[in-house]
């Protein structure tokens, strides 16, 4: 069976990062940005928040080692779906709960996983569901951002955590 791909936004991608690579059936995380209105934007060009683009990771992965499913309820654990334009300190749209889908197929996962969750939040789930249109692959500073810079403070402080809590979601999947 061919591998497939989901493209999903979860704040600042050095978390959703560092966490998906820890999933087993991942075969690879890329950081990037998608759902924005400019062509090959900067990191620093979405970071002023001017471009419409997310902050994303592309997952390519083996569903023949895991499914959509586990990686949907990895990302709805990793971080807050209920919260617009915001993970914790991280506050602008490029930080937005989003899931960008390549086909219907997905998109109709997607939508069940999200009706599932619902009842698991006191407030509503605001993560945006739209097809693909184009990912731009980040820096290549980006780039297993918490592996290389692990005593960073960020990593410390905000990555670290959502690893942690990775690992132990893993442990009971």
């Amino acid at each position: 069976m061919k591998n497939k791909t989901i493209i999903l936004g979860g704040g600042c991608f050095w978390c959703t990062e560092a966490a998906f690579l820890r999933l087993p059936g991942v075969i690879s995380v890329v950081p990037g940005y998608a759902g924005g209105n400019i062509e090959h934007p900067t990191y620093e060009a979405v970071s002023s928040g001017t471009t419409g683009h997310a902050e994303v990771i592309q997952v390519e992965y083996d569903p023949e080692k895991t499914t959509l499913e586990k990686i949907l309820d990895l990302f709805f654990t990793v971080h807050d779906p209920t919260t617009l334009n915001k993970q914790g300190n991280d506050v602008g749209t490029q930080y937005r709960s989003a899931i960008y889908y390549t086909d219907e197929e997905q998109k109709d996962t997607i939508e069940n996983i999200i009706k599932q969750k619902k009842s698991e939040y006191s407030e509503p789930i605001v993560t945006e569901v739209t097809s693909l249109t184009d990912f731009y692959e980040a820096e290549d500073y980006h780039h297993n951002y918490f592996e290389k810079n692990p005593n960073a403070s960020y990593c410390q402080l905000v990555v670290a955590p959502k690893v942690k809590k990775t690992e132990e979601k893993i442990k009971n999947m």
